[in-house]
């Protein structure tokens, strides 16, 4: 089975941490959100990974050389230009030579999802199009789907009004597609698979959902990332987990750490306390700072106070200042 993984965007929600870093090779527990994501897809099967890419493919070459991740194949689909979501499969899978079915996936969900049972649900009813759904608290903030007793998509609502939607479950990213979805999509143009293709498909009968209750997470915000770090703490991750403290990381005595990640050469200072928050490669937290449920790439000054911020590699906190609800460096002004 092979599979076309859109990791096209700029990352723009999650600035400043993707000034430096592309949002796919942002670390979730000490591994690059890439690499977790294609390992999910290796263990159900999936063998050969393209990447569609709207721009250079230098750190993902640079990091995985050998042409592997996680035990998978992974090439690389260079958009010309940017695509949207339609125009990148049908970019990627003619790049790779996709000529059967495969699987789509958004590059900034991670999931324990079993795409080998989305593909036999796929199998079995026949579909030409097959998507993932999760159950949500509040759908009206997202595209919810509705389906009949068989599965098959009836109709899309786009962020519903609350108390209105038919039903719970959205659309979570992961597809099975036919190769005839990619002949509905007009060559070299900007298609959205979300907004043009699938409604197309419903309309001919031919799309079908599968609800799960998985772990499921869009890391594309700096609070939905903080918490997939967190996530792999907590045990409530099938097959990921990670250590807390990477090795190569320092921390000082009487640091004080509770439900923290810290990364490879990041480096906490003497009495400083780390809480619900994640400390990236070469971060430093200064003695006797504070930080929580905060995202920390740059630099925080002795005794600082940071409280739900984020700091991106050039981001810092002078010693002794108290910031909350921040993002440094300011993405609009960068």
């Amino acid at each position: 089975m092979r599979a076309v993984v859109l990791v096209g965007g700029f990352g723009t929600r999650l600035r400043p941490l993707t000034a430096t870093v592309p949002k796919p090779m942002l670390p979730v527990g000490h591994v690059p959100i890439i690499e977790r994501l294609i390992a999910n897809l290796g263990r159900s099967g999936v063998t050969e990974v393209t990447l569609a890419l709207g721009f250079k493919p230098e750190p993902f070459v640079q990091a995985f050389p050998d042409g592997h991740c996680a035990g998978v194949i992974m090439k690389y689909a260079v958009e010309p230009e940017p695509l949207d979501t339609a125009g990148a499969i049908r970019f990627a899978a003619e790049a790779a030579g996709i000529d059967d079915t495969f699987v789509v996936v958004n590059g900034d969900v991670l999931t324990d999802l079993d795409v080998a049972q989305l593909v036999a649900f796929h199998r079995a009813k026949g579909a030409e199009a097959t998507i993932h759904l999760i159950g949500v608290p509040d759908p009206s903030a997202f595209g919810v789907v509705a389906l009949d007793a068989d599965g098959r998509v009836e109709r899309f609502v786009e962020k519903p009004a609350p108390g209105t939607a038919p039903s719970d479950l959205i659309n979570a990213g992961t597809y099975v597609l036919e190769p005839s979805v990619l002949a509905r999509i007009p060559s070299g143009q900007k298609v959205s698979i979300e907004r043009a293709t699938f409604p197309a498909i419903v309309a001919d009968g031919g799309l079908f959902a599968m609800a799960t209750d998985d772990y499921w997470v869009d890391t594309g915000r700096p609070e939905l990332y903080l918490q997939a770090n967190l996530d792999l703490l907590s045990g409530v991750r099938r097959n990921d987990h990670c250590t807390p403290v990477h090795p190569d990381a320092a921390v000082e005595p009487g640091a004080r750490l509770d439900h923290a990640v810290v990364g490879p050469g990041a480096t906490v200072g003497a009495d400083a306390s780390i809480t619900r928050s994640v400390l990236l490669p070469g971060a430093v937290v200064e003695a006797g700072a504070t930080v929580t449920d905060s995202v920390v790439m740059g630099r925080v000054g002795a005794g600082a106070v940071v409280h739900e911020s984020v700091l991106g590699a050039d981001g810092s906190v002078a010693p002794g200042e108290h910031v909350s609800g921040e993002r440094r460096p300011d993405p609009d002004h960068t």
